[in-house]
């Protein structure tokens, strides 16, 4: 990471590119392959790539049994290996290509790691095969019965050994480890071990022929191997060129990072052909920092470790990397855009907030819930958990007790909303007029607003939430019931909520790990899932009405000429965009990263409307956003979230954890101190650019 880089160079934010090359070949033709291989990486490095993998003896091809005991053949990959070496020269990328190598009078299926015009080092395959169609030990030797931990290539001496970890000087976090084939198909691959080592970039070069069903099987193995390991994992297969003369080849090459595919090759290709992805180098160290087991594994293993070698080597970032941010960018991040990773991320999330509610009656024998219904969208969503929960009970929905309380600022829709919601679900549902109350209490406190003038203030707007509080706590206590909140996450890490009162107490949230974003897409899956009197019934009609309601906390009176569809307070003219919020709430709580970056990734998600999927299931205006924009409303959020907001978090009632990026109870992910300062982020929004460079 440099702040030299643009900023809009992923590399200046903890990326590095890498790319998985399938060359067609040719069998036993390493002039041929090395000729291929130099082309695609020459094609690589000028798309800003730091690492290009290679298919498994990809000078020699993999098929070519037992002519890898001609000399001719082996010499001519030396040959070859020597041509892909200089071809690194001046360039910032490394190359990692698997060839065949005679070492202590033994034969070696090698991967041999280039960079500057030079072979860094040789780590040769651990585990071979030899079951089934393949008979690898006919021809080589595994990589422990080695003696030597250098071997002479091209006259220079290299390092030789499994134990091998490349990291270049100007990229720290970019750490290297080779691994062949079979090494990642037994209980543990030689990667764990490397991962715990400090590897964060693992590549495995494989030939692998295709069969049924086992291309879905390599997902599974690099998917969980990269997971596990908390790493970028490239993976390489042989492909068009390879013989068939009893087998099939298919060319598959993959890039995952921590459980995530980033990218996927096209299979059985008539040509050469690459991926490419930009992996995230600092969200793995922070990962790793994060999760202390992966500490406590290293620590457990320090004697197996302890022989690891470093090779070190000058690899710049790239000054120009083509092509902008080269993998996904959830615009929603806690909001899948998939429409069946949506409807099972919903599914779970709302089974998640009825099974704690259901818990947390059962343990209190309490048979009555109270709640407040404003016609909106937070109170909205907790009722339809409440009358789930009821209904798991086996309880009347008679047993939820719910008020809609008008004040000053209600407006006529939301009023409407709120009644036609309560009917819908078949609970018990009243009416309680605050402002009588809310009038005494502003005459008590001398408010102008209680003398006739128009004056909105913050003790205006708070009298009126605590009156609601007041009133839905005494009403628990009337009717030997327990109150729910409403409140959201990110009400929470704005501070969008009044202490002690309101949005912020109750006796138990079902919402407080549940973002603004996500709600909304809650409320639409009950209504499309007809949950409350079927998809097309009047429970899903209020609903759907629901959610084209603009937020507010109605709490000052709108203007003159407000035709009262809307609530006349927008809470989005405060706050900021919620959309861009959750997205800096996200990346700032669940992976700690830096304002500067998160806002690179923002603009990377959001300032293109016509770039990436959006979740379809929402109608509504689809915005992008400048960098200025951006810069603007991260700084909203990093002032109120780290200077402003904590005191209130420190003392939140308790609430089920739902997502990885969703919870702000001290009880839970995040434990701060409500006196903190926010210098040093704010010093960080201060330094984004208006304009992108």
């Amino acid at each position: 990471m440099s702040n030299d880089l643009p900023f809009l160079n992923p590399y200046r934010h903890g990326f590095a590119r890498v790319a998985v090359a399938v060359p067609r070949n040719r069998v036993a033709d390493p002039v041929f392959n090395a000729a291929e291989t130099v082309r695609m990486y020459r094609e690589a490095a000028a798309q800003g790539t730091a690492v290009v993998a290679f298919p498994e003896l990809g000078l020699s091809a993999y098929t070519c049994d037992d002519l890898f005991h001609q000399s001719t053949l082996l010499d001519a990959c030396l040959e070859a290996l020597a041509q892909v070496a200089e071809a690194t020269r001046g360039q910032t990328a490394v190359a990692i290509v698997g060839l065949p190598m005679r070492v202590d009078h033994r034969l070696y299926n090698c991967a041999a790691v280039c960079a500057g015009g030079e072979v860094l080092g040789i780590q040769p395959k651990t585990y071979l095969p030899n079951y089934a169609e393949f008979y690898e030990a006919r021809q080589f030797a595994g990589a422990d019965t080695a003696v030597s931990t250098t071997v002479k290539v091209n006259g220079q001496v290299v390092p030789f050994g499994t134990d091998l970890i490349f990291r270049p000087r100007q990229q720290p976090l970019l750490a290297i480890h080779v691994e062949i084939c079979e090494d990642v198909w037994v209980p543990i691959p030689p990667s764990s071990y490397a991962a715990l080592a400090g590897a964060t970039v693992l590549v495995n070069l494989s030939a692998s022929n295709i069969t049924i069903g086992k291309s879905a099987y390599r997902h599974q193995l690099v998917n969980l191997q990269s997971a596990r390991c908390q790493a970028a994992y490239l993976y390489s297969s042989a492909g068009i060129g390879e013989s068939t003369t009893d087998l099939a080849w298919d060319g598959q090459a993959l890039i995952y990072e921590a459980g995530e595919c980033l990218a996927e090759s096209e299979r059985f290709s008539n040509s050469s052909h690459a991926i490419y992805a930009d992996v995230d180098l600092e969200r793995l160290a922070h990962e790793r920092m994060r999760q202390n087991s992966f500490g406590a594994s290293a620590a457990k293993h320090k004697t197996a470790l302890a022989g690891w070698r470093t090779v070190d080597f000058d690899l710049p970032p790239p000054a120009v990397v083509p092509g902008g941010l080269r993998r996904v960018v959830e615009r929603f991040p806690y909001v899948p855009a998939d429409a069946a990773s949506r409807d099972e991320r919903c599914r779970e999330v709302f089974n998640i907030q009825v099974q704690s509610l259901v818990q947390r009656l059962e343990a209190a024998r309490i048979e009555k819930v109270v709640i407040g219904i404003s016609g909106g969208l937070d109170s909205t969503h907790a009722l339809l958990v409440l009358a789930q929960a009821m209904d798991r009970l086996g309880r009347p929905r008679s047993h939820i007790l719910a008020y809609t309380m008008p004040g000053f600022a209600t407006s006529g829709r939301t009023l409407e909303q709120a009644h036609r919601l309560m009917k819908a679900v078949g609970c018990h549902a009243q009416e309680i007029d605050i402002r009588p109350s809310c009038r005494q209490m502003l005459a008590d406190l001398d408010h102008p607003f209680a003398r006739g003038e128009p004056v909105y203030d913050i003790t205006f707007e708070n009298v009126q939430a605590g009156e609601r509080t007041s009133h839905l706590f005494r009403l628990a206590n009337h009717h030997g019931a327990i109150v729910a909140g409403t409140g959201d996450l990110s009400e929470l890490a704005l501070g969008w909520c009044t202490y002690g009162v309101g949005d912020h107490m109750s006796h138990y949230n079902v919402n407080a790990s549940v973002p603004k974003t996500l709600i909304k897409h809650l409320v639409h899956w009950v209504a499309e899932e007809g949950l409350l009197g079927g998809k097309d019934g009047e429970g899903s009609r209020v609903l759907r009405d629901i959610l084209a309601t603009e937020v507010s906390p109605e709490l000052v009176p709108a203007g003159e000429g407000d035709d009262g569809q809307q609530p006349g307070q927008r809470t989005e003219d405060t706050v900021g965009p919620y959309e861009l919020q959750d997205f800096n709430l996200y990346h700032t709580v669940r992976y700690g990263f830096r304002p500067s970056k998160t806002a690179f990734l923002a603009y990377a998600a959001w300032h293109d409307r016509g770039i990436g999927p959006w979740p379809d299931a929402l109608e509504g205006a689809r915005h992008q956003y400048t960098l200025a924009e951006i810069k603007r409303v991260l700084g909203i959020f990093v002032w109120r979230f780290f200077q402003i907001s904590q005191f209130k978090r420190s003392c939140v009632p308790n609430s089920p954890k739902v997502g990885s990026g969703g919870s702000l109870s001290p009880r839970g992910d995040w434990r701060a101190p409500s006196d903190a300062e926010a210098r040093v982020w704010m010093d960080e929004v201060a330094g984004i650019p208006e304009q992108p460079a």
